[in-house]
């Protein structure tokens, strides 16, 4: 059963999404999206970090590709869904693009609500989708020469468990 939303969180109720090569501060982003709004009980997040490691092979570069526009109207699509199902505050979901490096911040999820509940749900959610629905293509570089990451099944299989 779902608690009555505080006043204040019904007022801000905003989604921003930004998809760029830059890195971000994710201390800095979690305390802009809180700032001022009293009736924010929960803050849940997910940052997702370029690995050195995938499928058994040394990663020494990835390359993230993507169309403009066409990404953030997916990923605004993803975050209409998630307002749909949980009674939420904010959604915030920086994805960069480009060249990175093992240990370089890929992508920043962080959604507030008044409950718990709401914001783990909802950032799980969040990043399932954005894995298996937004159009981001991936390069990876390896000893053997560079190769596009295929999607994952086990991807597919933690969307599917939403529906």
């Amino acid at each position: 059963m779902n608690e009555p939303v505080h006043p204040a969180a019904l007022a801000a109720g905003r989604t921003e999404i930004r998809v760029h090569e830059a890195d971000f501060d994710v201390g800095r982003e979690i305390a802009a999206l809180r700032a001022g709004n009293a009736g924010i009980g929960a803050v849940a997040s997910f940052i997702g970090v370029c690995r050195d490691l995938n499928d058994g092979d040394q990663v020494a570069e990835l390359v993230l590709e993507h169309y403009p526009g066409m990404t953030e109207k997916a990923l605004a699509k993803i975050a209409d869904e998630a307002r749909a199902r949980w009674d939420l505050i904010d959604i915030l979901i920086v994805h960069r693009v480009g060249r990175m490096l093992p240990t370089d911040q890929i992508v920043l999820v962080v959604v507030t609500s008044a409950h718990r509940g709401e914001s783990f749900a909802a950032c799980e959610f969040l990043m399932d989708y954005l894995k298996t629905q937004a159009p981001f293509w991936k390069k990876e570089q390896t000893p053997e020469g560079s190769r596009w990451v295929d999607a994952r099944a086990t991807d597919d299989a933690a969307a599917q468990r939403w529906n």
